[in-house]
């Protein structure tokens, strides 16, 4: 049996699949600040043998929580002499030009913990100035009178030469085996001392969380005798072992969304759809990605706390392209200083929860003013709902203050965010250049299907796909994921004078180092695919584009294909090339995929003809433009493939529900999953 579980924001959820296919989900509450005992609960609830689990796979919020919530260690940076202050100087870009108020974001290693050391490499990794060992132990002393809990180590140009790193390491283990101590070419070997000094410090910073994290589940699990081969998701969404993934724990900053990213391009290459956009909305956030030729793109540019007024923070890791913001089921609505109608980022969460719950929370949320339209039936709550008590925390915090009708400011706070979600959306299709009325857009998570239909009208999207077991579907997509590490390395060269043999060389030394990995994790060699890209540019630019580079031994034929993929690559993504111009890889990058077995869909068997079979109840629910409308409410599970259902109308299954507008039409595919033509021409 091969399990799955994804911790969110308000709920954890489970997949699993037995020996014979059979799919079955379950879905409890997250319990901040222990979440390895919602793991537990949702495992107990789902009633499945634990001792036959033979492969379970995780994905987590703990690491993204310990770095927004500031609660990870005490951390201390030792660095190259002359250059303490670099996490303080950053970037000049400023995201916010003319505020001249503007602060950088304050560094996580205060002045005092960020110590020098003598030594110094050149660019190309040769030493000018030997290592100071006497140094780093007058540096270790003085961390232990201070308390220090973690130390990062970022040296001058170490992605090329990482040995004073390795000395360094070896040396605080040897006076201090207690301390959690990360060298930055453990996570990162790619240039630029500004991210790469920031990387290795949230990485130190989380690394006691993480380790500590990741130890409870593991005993859980094996209290519980489960025998199993266990994964965690990561950020580039491959999967990693538990005990990697207590070294580089900063490589699961996006642990848990990703992996609904990469089921929804599984889903599409099923059901024959190459162009998706990949919407989750779930309890506390909606989290947005576009797939374009079945291709999910994959970036070390990644940010977290960046925004209009804040810089952030990079993480130069590998990162699924994701945007990620503060509205799903449990978010706040409230009025701002101006009297204008917000909603998010602030969210009610798992507890107390929205108001419906009765768990003591009295701001109104998204969830309740879907229940106050319809949209959601009280008998789908975990809870006794007191609709009064959710009526009259929405008239006195929304409703009486623009004097509208209860259901009128439900509405209002569904509109708000909507429009959030839709901006969301924008920025990662239309305002990249992508037509959405060329994609189909894959709603999953507790909200998705909710908010999707109405969402992709206003973008233009033509197909809605609701898969089978959406609300749990981020678990889903980690069962169909493979392991996955990433090899970045620095090497600037220009291509046309580049060095074949020392070139192919780089590539084998790459590709040896992920054997290596996979064999210490099990993994043969016959299961282990390699894809190697090279980020270009023409010479004199700043930032790269990534290129496709062919397998095997490269030749003069192959470099000059990977020249002309790069002249493509660079006029449609900057709308011009420069044939003549010179060109230089940065860096290399060799992506391993460590293959495992999948879960295969089954079909569902055509039970029947009659969608009366399925039909639940007629209800009234309040439509934007119509007003209350009476609307038929269906089944999901009775729901058989060929029926089709005509709006307005509701499927409701038992942690998710549909809704159709007037004029949209839903048809049930060979899956199971909703197919929901939205009616745009």
């Amino acid at each position: 049996m091969r399990v799955a579980t994804d911790i969110g924001g308000t709920f954890t959820d489970l997949v699993y699949v037995d020996q014979n296919g059979k799919v079955g989900i379950a879905k409890t509450h997250t319990t901040p600040p222990n979440f390895e005992k919602g793991v537990v609960d949702v495992i107990e609830k789902s009633e499945i043998d634990q001792k036959a689990i033979k492969t379970f796979i995780h994905g987590t919020t703990v690491i993204i929580n310990a770095l927004t919530e500031r609660k990870g260690a005490k951390t201390a940076l030792i660095t190259t002499k002359g250059f303490r202050d670099v996490l303080e100087i950053a970037r000049g870009n400023r995201p916010d030009l003319f505020n001249v108020r503007y602060q950088k974001p304050a560094p996580f290693v205060d002045r005092y913990l960020r110590r020098e050391v003598d030594e110094r490499l050149d660019h190309n990794g040769n030493v000018i100035t030997p290592f100071d060992q006497d140094q780093v132990k007058e540096i270790v002393n003085y961390f232990q009178k201070e308390g220090v809990e973690a130390i990062a180590v970022a040296y001058l140009h170490a992605y090329n030469n990482p040995q004073h790193e390795k000395e360094t390491v070896q040396l605080i283990k040897e006076l201090w085996p207690e301390v959690a101590v990360t060298a930055s070419h453990e996570v990162t070997k790619e240039w630029r001392e500004y991210e790469r000094t920031s990387t290795v410090i949230l990485n130190s910073y989380v690394k006691p969380t993480a380790a500590s994290y990741v130890d409870r589940l593991n005993n859980k699990l094996l209290e519980n005798d489960a025998d199993s081969h266990n994964y965690i998701m990561q950020s580039n969404g491959g999967t990693t072992t538990f005990d990697q993934a207590k070294q580089t724990p900063i490589n699961m900053v996006e642990s848990g969304p990703v992996a609904g990213i990469y089921g929804s391009a599984v889903l599409g290459e099923m059901i024959g759809e190459e162009n998706i956009i990949a919407f989750d909305i779930g309890g506390t956030t909606a989290k947005c990605s576009l797939i374009n030729k079945g291709e999910v793109k994959v970036s070390t540019d990644y940010y977290i706390e960046k925004n209009q007024r804040s810089a952030g923070y990079p993480i130069k890791v590998p990162v699924v392209d994701i945007v990620e913001i503060g509205n799903g089921g449990g978010s706040i609505a409230w009025i701002d200083e101006g009297g204008s109608l917000k909603v998010g980022p602030q969210s009610a969460g798992a507890v107390p929860g929205p108001v419906a719950y009765g768990q003591g929370g009295t701001e109104p949320t998204t969830t309740d003013a879907n229940l106050i339209t319809g949209r959601l039936s009280p008998e789908n709550f975990d809870y006794t709902v007191d609709l009064d008590h959710v009526k009259k925390a929405i008239d006195e915090k929304v409703s009486n203050r623009f004097g509208l009708s209860t259901e009128e400011g439900a509405l209002g706070i569904i509109r708000i965010a909507n429009s959030n979600m839709l901006n969301a959306l924008k920025l990662i299709s239309v305002r990249k250049g992508y037509n959405p009325k060329e994609f189909t857009l894959v709603a999953f998570g507790g909200g998705g299907s909710m908010h999707a239909p109405a969402l992709a009208q206003d973008l233009g999207v033509k197909k809605v796909v609701v898969p089978v077991a959406s609300s749990v579907f981020s678990a889903w997509g980690m069962l169909m994921t493979d392991l996955r590490h990433d090899y970045i390395q620095t090497y600037i060269k220009r291509l046309n004078e580049i060095d074949l043999e020392g070139l192919n060389e780089e590539w084998t030394t790459l590709e040896d180092q992920a054997t290596k990995q996979y064999e210490e994790e099990d993994v043969t060699t016959d299961r282990v695919l390699f894809t190697r890209f090279a980020d270009m540019r023409y010479l004199g630019q700043e930032h790269t584009v990534k290129v496709p580079v062919p397998e095997g031994e490269l030749s003069k034929e192959s470099i000059e294909e990977v020249i002309r993929r790069f002249h493509e690559l660079h006029e449609k993504n900057f709308t011009f090339k420069l044939e003549e111009a010179q060109t230089e890889i940065v860096n290399l990058h060799l992506t391993a995929f460590g293959r495992v077995q999948k879960p295969e869909l089954q079909k569902l068997a055509r039970s029947s003809d009659n969608l009366e079979v399925a039909l639940k109840e007629t209800r009234s629910v309040f439509y934007e433009e119509e007003g209350w409308l009476e609307t038929d409410v269906f089944h999901r599970e009775l729901l058989s493939p060929g029926m089709k259902v005509v709006g307005p109308a509701i499927i409701e299954e038992p942690s998710a529900t549909t809704v159709l507008y007037p004029g949209q039409t839903l048809t049930v595919d060979v899956y199971g999953n909703l197919i929901i033509d939205t009616g745009v021409e």
